[in-house]
């Protein structure tokens, strides 16, 4: 029969049965240290996505006049909202994306594994993967119109809300706009030198939404970093602008910027502009991958306003190198899909949905 090669004990008696009952010991804790580590392991892959709570809850004298707006395999379950520009830089497709749950609340943690990306309905190979907080060029394009005079407090609270819930190294313009869009604060990341022009601004007059919008796409060649969002705070539809709404949704189309809006409506709306407004602004947002949120009260506005600055820092990069290479200019229509790990519900999708193709 054999037997195990113990060491030997130095000490007389019952050592050598001692030395047996420890050795055997010592192999039973490490088979047990190494069962507790795997079942650790296989927890970690099912709790590695995560649902994000609710959110909790020197400067001019006179009102701003206004300047002119410068010229220029799918799970069935799956909702996808549409979107459009992808910046595509050296052969490279880089595509925003935020995932949500039933409940809407944001969906963190998925790998590089869960998500497929198709363009004009081929699959391409994902060759970046990224989720981290990088820093973002944001201008704001805040209604003064008369309208908001009764909201007018409140939503300047959520608009230093969201700034300071933001990256610190995130830099941010503000657009105020009644009869015309005006530059109120240029790019900083000073939140006193915002809450100072703020505090100056006042409301009246009417409403040149998509002057503004087209203003602060504009405005986001000057930017500082590659990712860009423009976030609107408005309570109605547009009645001044000398831009269409054709010609701002082809800006949009053919910029980089995503569009949030914080929606302040009045179900009653007297105007067929005001009754507009809210369709207006949710088709500007979806397709760029942004989101309309409608606000109910306006004591929410700040708690709304944190949960766009959170869903801004939580987004993941997916990029990928097309298959087709050809400069041709075309349309390229993007589709991205999520396969959530099992145990989850189904998932919703933001992203952009299309790129131009680049010339050269």
């Amino acid at each position: 029969m054999t037997t195990l090669p113990f060491p030997r004990d130095s000490q007389k008696g019952g050592g050598s049965l001692n030395l047996v009952r420890r050795w055997v010991g010592f192999w039973t804790l490490a088979l047990l240290l190494f069962c507790v580590a795997r079942a650790q392991a296989q927890d970690d892959q099912l709790n590695r996505v995560h649902v994000q709570p609710p959110a909790s809850s020197t400067a001019p004298t006179s009102e701003p006049s206004g300047a002119e707006a410068p010229p220029e395999s799918g799970i069935k379950a799956l909702k996808v909202h549409p979107g459009s520009f992808i910046r595509m830089d050296v052969d490279m497709v880089l595509v925003p994306v935020t995932i949500t749950d039933p409940m809407n609340r944001l969906v963190t943690g998925l790998e590089k594994s869960d998500f497929q990306v198709y363009e004009n309905n081929g699959e391409q190979a994902i060759s970046s993967f990224a989720c981290e907080d990088a820093p973002v060029s944001i201008g704001i394009i805040f209604d003064l119109s008369g309208s908001m005079t009764s909201k007018l407090i409140r939503a300047k609270e959520a608009i230093l809300q969201f700034i300071k819930t933001a990256n610190p190294q995130d830099e941010f313009f503000v657009i105020g706009f009644n009869d015309r869009p005006e530059l109120i604060e240029d790019f900083t990341s000073s939140v006193e030198d915002i809450q100072a022009r703020l505090a100056t601004v006042h409301s009246g007059h009417r409403t040149a939404l998509l002057d503004a919008i087209y203003y602060g796409v504009a405005k986001m060649k000057d930017a500082r970093h590659e990712r860009k969002a423009l976030l609107v705070v408005s309570d109605g539809g547009d009645n001044r602008s000398r831009y269409t709404e054709g010609e701002v949704r082809a800006q949009v189309r053919e910029s980089d910027v995503e569009i949030y809006s914080i929606g302040i409506f009045d179900p009653y709306a007297p105007t067929p502009e005001e009754r507009t407004g809210p369709q207006l602004l949710e088709d500007l947002s979806d397709s760029t991958g942004g989101r309309l949120f409608r606000v109910d009260d306006v004591d929410e506005m700040s708690d709304i306003a944190e949960k766009i600055s959170t869903e801004l820092r939580n987004q993941y990069v997916i990029g990928y190198k097309p298959k087709d290479l050809t400069h041709d200019g075309k349309w390229r229509k993007v589709k991205v899909k999520v396969n959530p790990p099992p145990g989850l519900p189904p998932l919703t999708v933001y992203a952009r949905t299309g790129y131009y193709a680049p010339l050269q």
